[in-house]
């Protein structure tokens, strides 16, 4: 795992690195009820990897679930996230749904930076 600074609105972990195993503990400490849905997606992106002979399933299930860990390690960005989904699902007019659209894009891109460095 890379070390991140610590601070009070700082990660609850640091960033594990894209394997199972680094993934499977980080769920666990910061979203432990999520670990079924992650063993469940893990055994997915291994049957379709061995069925198509190709690894993109596994890349895509690292991918997703170092996105999900990224954002989650910090609480409050993680509660920003829910109440942006929530505005998109609330949307009663274009600008609302586009703004908080841009919102949930500007969390995942910062997600994308953090596993990609």
């Amino acid at each position: 795992m890379t070390e991140q600074p610590s601070a009070p609105d700082g990660p609850l972990s640091p960033m594990p690195a894209l394997t199972p195993a680094a993934l499977r503990a980080a769920v666990a400490q910061i979203a432990p009820a999520q670990l079924p849905s992650f063993i469940e997606h893990l055994d997915r992106a291994v049957e379709q990897a061995a069925t198509q002979s190709t690894i993109a399933p596994l890349r895509t299930f690292l991918l997703w679930w170092g996105e999900f860990v990224a954002i989650q390690r910090y609480p409050a960005r993680a509660a920003r996230l829910r109440e942006l989904e929530a505005a998109a699902e609330e949307a009663t007019d274009l600008e609302a749904l586009r703004s908080a659209l841009a919102g949930m894009r500007q969390i995942t891109d910062l997600a994308h930076r953090e596993i990609s460095a």
